[in-house]
């Protein structure tokens, strides 16, 4: 779907040929492909269809799967590749945070015109040296600028709430950052691992408070371990941690939130893992444990009816 004005040359092929569409579902679950990204495109494309995956949340920032600066001929062959066999790419993961960003309109522009509907934006770090209340007003006007150019293009740029001191720990600070500006093009990418993580039983104040924002997910669990006399939440296989996912898919589907879902991986085989292993036995660690959140998802879907 290329919008007038803005096609792209992609190797000769017409952006609309790379489009495909599958059974239509209201919350389609992706990948993020971070943990992937020693395999090419065919290969990741391959182990996520393998273990049921929907649709692929592919890294496009320094470093990922798609560099910035080779978008323009590089993330039509991603798309290709996973289209082709049946997923979906619906959602990117960027490092943009401003509309002036490096390659940030070049990224937006070709993401846009091969169908991809949302993307997620960097993260920001708090200035000390001006306060919060100062900060807010900063990002809001950046991303106000960025919500024009995301208009421009017809796609939703999402900021993920993540645990830590970063601007969106809280969750109420993007909801500063954003209350005065259109969901429909600029948003929060929901992540309840984090919420929890930072709200305990308050995360569902935040969810409220945020939920006519978000237009994409994502999906992870987390359980509290100490190191050396320090706290800090452990990423985990979904149902082996805190966050209570019923309570979360029920407030999902009482305020109707929807979109791509992407469900992340910060836990061994994908990170933290020494063992030597042959190449099929990591390619079985892998599809196995990608497997088993994905279907967890997709039972979480079905029990609240979520399409």
């Amino acid at each position: 779907m290329a919008l007038a004005g803005t096609a792209i040359p992609f190797a000769g092929k017409s952006a609309a040929s790379l489009i495909y569409s599958p059974t239509i579902l209201s919350r389609p679950i992706h990948v993020f492909s971070k943990p992937l990204q020693w395999l090419g495109y065919d290969a990741l494309a391959d182990m996520l269809i393998e273990a049921g995956a929907e649709g692929i949340d592919l890294s496009v920032r320094p470093g990922g799967h798609v560099l910035p600066e080779k978008v323009e001929t590089d993330l039509p062959k991603a798309v290709e590749s996973a289209r082709k066999r049946g997923l979906k790419i619906d959602m990117i993961v960027t490092a943009i945070t401003k509309a002036d960003d490096n390659f940030a309109e070049s990224v937006i522009k070709t993401a846009s015109a091969l169908g991809v509907k949302f993307y997620r934006l960097g993260e920001i770090n708090y200035d000390d040296s001006i306060g919060i209340m100062e900060n807010i007003r900063k990002v809001n006007s950046s991303f106000r600028k960025l919500a024009e150019l995301n208009k421009k293009y017809n796609i939703h740029g999402a900021f993920q709430n993540h645990v830590g001191t970063r601007v969106g720990s809280a969750v109420w600070d993007i909801y500063e950052i954003l209350k005065d500006l259109d969901p429909e093009f600029i948003g929060c990418q929901y992540d309840v691992r984090h919420a929890v993580a930072e709200g305990s039983s308050s995360w569902v104040n935040g969810f409220k408070l945020i939920n006519p924002w978000v237009r994409c997910m994502a999906i992870k669990d987390f359980k509290w371990t100490n190191n050396n006399g320090k706290w800090n939440p452990e990423s985990v296989p979904m149902g082996e941690g805190t966050v209570n996912f019923d309570e979360y898919f029920r407030l999902v589907k009482k305020y109707n939130v929807s979109g791509p879902v992407s469900v992340h991986y910060e836990f061994p085989p994908f990170e933290r893992f020494n063992k030597e292993v042959t190449d099929a036995e990591k390619h079985k660690l892998f599809v196995t444990a990608l497997k088993k959140d994905i279907d967890a998802v997709k039972a979480y879907r079905e029990k609240y009816q979520l399409g």
